[in-house]
């Protein structure tokens, strides 16, 4: 539920209309954005009008190098980067990101002003010709023996080679759209992809078995769209503020505690899961693990969600102790 101070700040003196809002431009990174200005329209009365806005479509080098894996050429924060020296540099006023793409620790005069509502943080296979009829129950028999996976992801790569040795994983990269065409044309038998990417692009359809969040520890951050700002723009944040949704706070807290207290690579899989119990507790589960899923280490922890930081760090902390000092390495 967003807060209840809907008397947010209206941006005046040091903001001119139209604001810039930065943003990818994949179809996905498009779609966020224009969901959350929806959000903040409706929110502030002041903006409703026409040319409020202005969309500032950045090319980042995550989206520029479609050859190699993230980890190869500098890790998640590629998908940011350029974006945050647009705000450092005043090109944009605030910027809208996939949470999981940002990194735990913001460059300095950067913060993340607010998270909306978490979409279905759960991954979901994709799948091509020859193979099974999926059972949601053993949702990995669905793949051929020796299948090849396409995933850019060692997180799902590892959990997948963890339940299923035999399978075969290679990259791929690119949008949602792209990755679907390259299963459809035969070149992999399946690939994993975040269910919220699916159901924001209305292509929920090609989801053939939605993964259970313990059968397959989603990313930390997965499903929830982050907005930043600069840490001086005080006007702005505010505004923000009376737009987050608490409890996307609460878990995005402890899932992106968890990770930092891991520390890991891009080259580390790492998934982590938090959410909101009916009686107001947080769940938060976490994975550690090889890319070839020969070691996987997986926890969970519950705690009361003020405490969302501190449940992950000490879970982030409790997995480190307990795997091999070379996935750090």
């Amino acid at each position: 539920m967003p807060s209840g101070h809907h008397n947010a700040a209206v941006p005046h003196h040091g903001h001119s209309l139209p604001l810039r809002v930065g943003t990818r431009g994949s179809p996905l990174a498009l779609w966020q954005t224009r969901h959350f200005l929806s959000i903040v329209t409706a929110l502030c009365p002041v903006l409703r009008v026409a040319q409020a806005f202005e969309e500032h479509v950045i090319a980042t080098s995550g989206d520029r190098i479609l050859d190699r894996r993230l980890a190869d050429i500098g890790g998640k924060g590629l998908f940011a980067k350029e974006i945050h020296e647009a705000l450092l540099d005043r090109r944009i006023d605030f910027a809208v990101h996939s949470l999981k793409d940002l990194e735990t620790e913001m460059p300095p005069g950067i913060v993340l002003a607010c998270t909306l509502k978490r979409e279905d943080a759960r991954d979901a296979i994709v799948l091509g010709g020859g193979t099974h009829a999926p059972d949601p129950a053993a949702p990995f028999d669905c793949l051929p023996s020796g299948a090849l996976i396409g995933t850019a992801s060692v997180r799902r790569q590892s959990q997948i080679l963890h339940a299923r040795p035999d399978l075969r994983c290679a990259m791929i990269r690119g949008n949602v759209q792209t990755r679907l065409s390259r299963v459809r044309g035969g070149e992999f038998a399946a690939s994993l992809l975040a269910l919220a990417g699916l159901r924001r692009l209305g292509l929920e359809g090609e989801a053939a078995v939605v993964l259970d969040p313990e059968a397959m520890v989603p990313a930390a951050g997965q499903g929830i769209v982050g907005i930043t700002v600069r840490e001086s723009d005080t006007e702005l944040h505010e505004l923000l503020s009376a737009i987050e949704d608490r409890e996307a706070a609460a878990v995005s807290r402890a899932e992106r505690a968890f990770l930092a207290a891991l520390d890991g690579s891009c080259r580390t899989p790492i998934g982590g899961y938090a959410r909101l119990l009916p009686d107001g507790q947080l769940h938060l589960t976490g994975l550690l693990a090889r890319p070839d899923g020969s070691f996987l280490l997986k926890r969970a922890t519950t705690g009361p969600a003020k405490e969302a930081a501190r449940l992950g760090t000490e879970l982030g902390r409790s997995l480190r102790a307990d795997s091999p000092a070379d996935l750090f390495a």
